[in-house]
């Protein structure tokens, strides 16, 4: 079984096939980040029509590297949400015609669930159950995952999520868009300790984010402490190690809450350096393991889409001929497999 997988859901055209039996077969990606860098922020309408410049160009491209034509493809799937609502219909609507034409099932593919299975693309994927943490620039969750569909939300955030919050910052620092992996860079050169930032929602129970504080801590600490290249590095420091401590001290709670031994993390912001050696030392002493895909599955790719699609066609999960996207779309709502 062969599915193509295409992913439009904000500023990332990916689209890839994958085979049950022989793995990734072909992965093409096309970042938009240049297109959205002068506005500081993605722009949805410039977004989708990048979108219907590229997409059929990749589909293209993807079956080429695979050295495959339409007739080898048993099965097409799209994200149908969550995301930006004409992003979604781009891919939607090229994957549901492509499907008809090739008279092969079309699979909605959730965003997130996309994410949480990306692991599952490595030679040592997860085992059920685990908890996972699904951080990026619009989601961050802690989910008990018993299974293909089986998602318990234990946290999220209640206004910004992390990565939002590294690319708010990034931007009062003064570093281009999109400026969380920048951010992280300046890190680096900053000094542990002389600025100390809140752990926002760790000195009550549960295991909500909140992470709008934070960058308005970051907002004032940068206004009153003036500009200099070593003083941006050691609130860029302190402002990452607030972030990556808030999430272990969260996932050592979900852990301790269900049982579990496992750990995924999924998003973009999962390939923080930081955030992966914090997240290791932890699980290390606590005995357990924790799962992470490589650096290119962490952001928005085609490839977690053709797998989340595979699995779902292999235990007949497809869709319909109408074409629907959804914005907004909790996971808890998916069919469980």
């Amino acid at each position: 079984m062969r599915v193509l997988g295409i992913e439009t859901s904000c500023d990332e055209t990916g689209v890839a096939i994958y085979d049950r039996r022989a793995g990734l077969l072909a992965n093409q990606l096309y970042s938009q980040v240049k297109l959205h860098a002068d506005y500081g922020g993605v722009v949805p309408e410039l977004a989708s029509r990048d979108h219907v410049r590229k997409t059929v160009p990749l589909i293209q491209a993807a079956l080429s590297e695979a050295g495959l034509r339409a007739r080898d493809i048993d099965g097409v799937a799209y994200t149908a949400g969550p995301g930006l609502v004409g992003a979604l219909m781009v891919g939607a609507t090229v994957g549901r015609a492509l499907a008809y034409a090739w008279k092969v099932p079309a699979i909605a593919v959730h965003h997130m669930e996309g994410h949480l299975l990306a692991p599952m693309l490595e030679e040592n994927p997860p085992e059920f159950p685990f908890a996972a943490l699904l951080v990026s620039g619009g989601h961050t969750q802690l989910i008990a995952v018993t299974g293909i569909g089986q998602y318990e939300l234990l946290g999220e955030s209640i206004d910004d999520a992390a990565g939002e919050a590294f690319d708010k910052t990034a931007k009062l620092l003064g570093l281009d868009y999109p400026g969380g992996q920048l951010l992280s860079l300046m890190a680096r050169q900053g000094v542990a300790g002389r600025f100390t930032f809140p752990r926002p929602m760790t000195d009550r129970p549960g295991l909500d984010f909140s992470f709008s504080g934070l960058k308005t801590f970051a907002a004032n600490t940068i206004r009153a402490n003036g500009h200099d290249d070593q003083t941006r590095a050691d609130i860029a420091r302190a402002f990452e190690d607030a972030v990556v401590d808030t999430l272990a001290i969260k996932c050592r709670r979900a852990l301790d809450q269900t049982g579990l031994k496992r750990l995924v993390i999924a998003g973009g912001v999962s390939a923080n350096r930081t955030l992966r050696e914090r997240l290791a030392e932890m699980m290390q002493k606590r005995g357990g393991n924790v799962f992470y895909a490589r650096p290119e599955f962490c952001t928005d790719n085609g490839a977690m889409i053709a797998y989340a699609g595979m699995v779902r066609l292999q235990n007949g999960i497809h869709a319909g001929l109408d074409i629907t996207v959804r914005p907004r779309w909790p996971l808890a709502e998916l069919t469980p497999v």
